[in-house]
């Protein structure tokens, strides 16, 4: 039998009157994919406030349901909140992006949030890759993300965080942003970490911070061990992007993998983790990674 995919309107929760209160803006955005025969379907979409997904899209082949999430806003202002949650059933395949960089305004006075709840189910495998992130000075960012694997499952995950307008010549000279990941598999915890970067704080010079770079990318991918040939193959990768213009490294932890970039390019940091996926994908996932053409875009 094959599901109809369904798209909601949220009723506010209480307190939630409007999603605007008082300049603030509050949006949630839930999302469910489940295999239907061999093709993965979006089978729930419900949303409040300006986060949507239009359609379904299918550039590689049924079993890989692409989605896309819009804020049409286009930027997210102080004290606003996002809530962003995805569910991938057993043995579904779900690709999530967005069109373009995530923009993060200035305060004024309020902190902005950002909720991130994601679930994949058994034998099933979710890639997570939004486009860039830009904090512009005076922001203050909370981002929490927490995700749940089950087992055989495997699960990619990105983000560029790019500190200033630094091609309009603004830096991130003032200003908060923290970060706090989780990943469980069969509800144990096997990655966790957490930070909090102040734009006039020593972490923005230091070499164990930002190291008086702008912009960082983190990948994480939880599924098998990669072969250490592979490793390799990724610093190669990785090196011929940057052509010595930032840093990298890449690690293993069982069946953790994690690469990182620090740099001043946030076109590099795309070219360098858009490799590292490129590696992985086929390894991890069985299948080529092709770039979606949202991202030429």
């Amino acid at each position: 039998m094959k599901r109809i995919a369904a798209e909601s309107i949220a009723e506010p929760e209480s307190g939630e009157a409007n999603f605007h209160d008082e300049n603030h803006c509050r949006a949630r955005l839930s999302l469910g994919f489940a295999d239907d025969a061999g093709t993965t379907r979006l089978i729930e979409r419900s949303h409040f406030g300006p986060l949507r997904v239009q359609k379904p899209l299918y550039p590689e082949h049924p079993s890989v349901c692409h989605a896309i999430i819009v804020h049409p806003p286009g930027g997210v202002v102080g004290g606003d909140e996002l809530s962003i949650s995805a569910r991938v059933g057993d043995h579904a395949h779900a690709f999530i992006t967005t069109p373009g960089a995530a923009k993060w305004y200035r305060a004024n006075g309020h902190v902005s949030k950002q909720d991130i709840q994601l679930e994949v189910g058994a034998n099933a495998s979710l890639e997570w890759l939004p486009q860039e992130t830009i904090f512009f000075n005076e922001s203050r960012v909370r981002l929490e993300q927490s995700i749940s694997l089950a087992a055989e499952s495997t699960y990619i995950g990105c983000e560029i965080l790019c500190f200033g307008r630094t091609a309009s010549g603004e830096s991130f000279s003032s200003g908060m942003v923290s970060q706090k990941t989780s990943i469980r598999r069969g509800g144990k915890l096997i990655w966790f970490e957490q930070g909090s970067l102040r734009g006039d704080s020593a972490a923005m010079k230091s070499p164990l911070g930002m190291a008086g770079k702008t912009v960082c990318a983190t990948l994480i991918a939880a599924g098998k061990t990669v072969p250490a040939p592979l490793l390799g193959n990724i610093r190669e990768d990785a090196g011929n992007a940057m052509n010595g213009l930032g840093s990298f490294g890449v690690t293993q932890l069982k069946s953790v993998l994690v690469a990182r970039y620090l740099g001043d390019s946030s076109e590099i940091a795309r070219q360098v983790m858009t490799r590292v996926w490129q590696r992985l994908r086929p390894e991890l996932l069985q299948r080529d990674a092709a770039v979606p053409r949202i991202w030429n875009t």
